[in-house]
């Protein structure tokens, strides 16, 4: 199922829901320069890909700078968060699927 609609879920940060079934979802979010992803944990596996930009990205205690390219992965229940350095774009998904967004 695919989505076509942006959704505005802070400052300066939008999603959109690209794809989904019951174990897995997959979500593209993009950021404005200083847009915020904040600390947060949920019971899903997450991994994330940056499609393009730069991110201060922090998984449990571990913190690093994320450019195009690079991955990071937080374990259910694992607190995790970014802040957008440089406009960017995040490709997210989740196992299971996230109920809360849809």
């Amino acid at each position: 199922m695919n989505n076509p609609t942006w959704l505005t879920v802070g400052e300066g940060v939008q999603r959109r829901i690209l794809a989904y079934g019951p174990e897995l979802m997959l979500v593209k979010v993009a950021f404005e320069t200083g847009g915020i992803g904040a600390r947060h944990h949920h019971v899903h596996s997450q991994i994330t890909y940056v499609e393009s930009g730069v991110f201060r990205c922090t998984v449990g205690e571990q913190e690093q700078v994320l450019r195009a390219g690079d991955t990071f992965y937080a374990a259910p229940h694992v607190w995790h968060g970014v802040e957008c350095l440089e406009a960017s774009v995040l490709l997210d998904s989740f196992s299971p699927m996230r109920e809360d967004f849809v």
